[in-house]
């Protein structure tokens, strides 16, 4: 595959790249420079996790990108996820695993790793407090966002070692690309800061789009870039907020139940969380997507993509129980070999019996 192609891919995947040109440059260096992202081991996996994650990763793989999975188990300890067990942690992690493997993520090309696994280097503790010296409280400080938390919520000084313990990671990783979400950027732009102070590189920050939940996601006016950030927290699809989120294992049934409930307003893109799924989950997925209606208000249509799917929903010609009914369908193709693959007997099955008997704690 030419560089041109493999830009094409990896840039699709971002939106928002810090910087293209330090990226183009990278891979004119590198055939295969490595990305990772970190997850904090809580909760059972829903649409961003178990689906839309796999399918960036796919992308980045045929670019050539040598992709580690930091499963992030101490910061999900320090984060007092699972009630702060750190063997119920570990399970989970266990089991997220087992779901990238039923999404189809190619295991051979993929690196999983343990943060704990970490946590007894010398090196590894060295590196954080490096960066921890010149890093400010206030710039640590605005970098909490990244645990979903205000600063009100802080209570245990463990978790300013968050960012800073996350800056750490991608050094400790040698990545030179971070392709975490929107939500983590501000961590990720601390490393580009901190690098050069200590000597090391400023890693290429891919931040991709963060799903929205299904209650839907109209931005206020005014706020500032802390709040507009705040508010992507809010308003994304969270493991922590069963209502507003779609989960691997839901059956047609509750799915169709929950798009039904869905924020779907007629002609409005904005905040639109039918669309947003549309646009990043099933034309990643799928060739098109028809959408089946009675032939007087119109007979089915296809969409070969997504522009042409949006141009009708705003000029009124696509109705929104006519979009959910067709959403419905094609999310529940999206997740059923993952819901089934839990369902055979064996180590999977167990494992996400065990999961669901723990007490998901935010």
């Amino acid at each position: 595959m030419d560089l041109e192609k493999r830009f094409e891919l990896i840039t699709g995947v971002g939106e928002e790249i810090v910087t293209k040109e330090e990226l183009r440059q990278l891979l004119e260096e590198k055939k295969n420079p490595i990305a990772y992202d970190g997850f904090e081991p809580s909760g059972m996996a829903h649409l961003p996790f178990g689906v839309y994650r796999p399918l960036l990763l796919k992308d980045l793989i045929k670019a050539g990108i040598r992709f580690k999975i930091w499963l992030a188990d101490w910061f999900a300890w320090i984060n007092n996820k699972m009630g702060g067990d750190l063997d119920k942690i570990r399970t989970t992690g266990e089991y997220f695993i087992e779901v990238w493997k039923a999404a189809g993520v190619p295991s051979n090309k993929v690196e999983f790793l343990f943060a704990s696994d970490a946590m007894d280097s010398i090196d590894y503790w060295e590196r954080v407090v490096r960066i921890a010296k010149v890093t400010t409280v206030a710039r640590a400080t605005r970098a909490l966002t990244i645990m979903g938390r205000k600063e009100g919520e802080m209570s245990e000084v463990a978790q300013y070692f968050y960012p800073v313990m996350q800056a750490s990671d991608i050094f400790h990783l040698e990545a030179d690309i971070t392709q975490l979400g929107m939500d983590q950027r501000r961590a990720n732009i601390l490393a580009r800061e901190v690098g050069p102070k200590l000597g090391l590189w400023k890693p290429v920050v891919i931040s991709h789009h963060m799903l929205i939940n299904l209650e839907g996601a109209i931005e206020p006016e005014g706020l500032d870039e802390a709040e507009r950030d705040w508010h992507m927290i809010q308003t994304k699809m969270s493991k922590s907020r069963p209502s507003s989120s779609i989960f691997v294992h839901d059956s047609e049934d509750e799915i169709r139940s929950k798009i039904m409930a869905a924020y779907c307003p007629p002609k409005e893109v904005e905040g639109n969380p039918l669309l947003d799924y549309a646009k990043h989950i099933v034309f990643r997925s799928f060739d098109s997507m028809t959408v089946e209606r009675k032939a007087k208000f119109g007979g089915d249509v296809e969409f070969t993509n997504y522009e042409d799917l949006e141009k009708c929903y705003i000029a009124g010609d696509l109705h929104p129980l006519d979009l959910k009914n067709a959403m419905t369908i094609y999310l529940d193709r999206a997740v059923q070999p993952i819901r089934e693959h839990f369902e055979k007997k064996g180590s999977a099955n167990s494992l996400y019996e065990q999961v669901t008997s723990y007490q998901v704690t935010r």
